[in-house]
């Protein structure tokens, strides 16, 4: 095999959806995202968290709308989201959520290997949320990659349901 194809199967390219929570970037790997829009009208929902904007009809698909810099508490309650934003649909298998950001997100593509795993310390405290995938290091950047699947935790993902597939479910337990 020639050195140049060894190279190449040893150093992927991976491309990210970076963006702006707070002061920091953040990346998403782009099989995530399903698409990228201007955030559509939200509709506020009860007994919700915080960080739970409400839900949206984002091209007759209705979604959860979560604010990721109320999420990662990196924005003081005072202050608000701009007019415009933009919002990020994340696909899981069983789910397609929202991600407001402020400013347009950008891809970017790197090498797997510059992605580094995220230090000890941070991992410890986010036992329940293993979400950072690793640190990028980009032309003196700091992107921290999130997976976005591993985000929310499973009782969140039950709030985020539709109430139709929660309510057959519990008919299948009755009978």
């Amino acid at each position: 095999m020639p050195e140049s194809e060894k190279n190449a199967k040893q150093d992927p390219i991976i491309q990210l959806i970076v963006f702006r929570l707070g002061e920091e970037e953040y990346g998403i790997r782009i099989e995530q995202v399903k698409e990228v829009t201007i955030t559509p009208e939200i509709a506020r929902m009860p007994k919700t968290p915080p960080f739970v904007k409400g839900i949206a009809n984002l091209r007759g698909d209705i979604i959860a709308i979560i604010d990721l810099e109320e999420r990662f508490k990196l924005r003081s309650s005072q202050v608000e989201m701009p007019t415009m934003s933009y919002t990020m649909a994340i696909e899981a298998k069983e789910y397609t959520i929202g991600i407001m950001v402020r400013e347009v997100p950008q891809p970017l593509s790197i090498p797997v290997s510059i992605i580094e795993k995220a230090p000890e310390f941070i991992q410890d405290i986010n036992i329940h949320d293993k979400y950072i995938e690793g640190i990028a290091k980009v032309d003196g950047r700091i992107i921290v990659v999130l997976d976005m699947l591993k985000l929310l935790t499973p009782s969140e993902i039950m709030q985020l349901q539709p109430k139709a597939e929660s309510s057959a479910a519990g008919s299948r337990t009755k009978a």
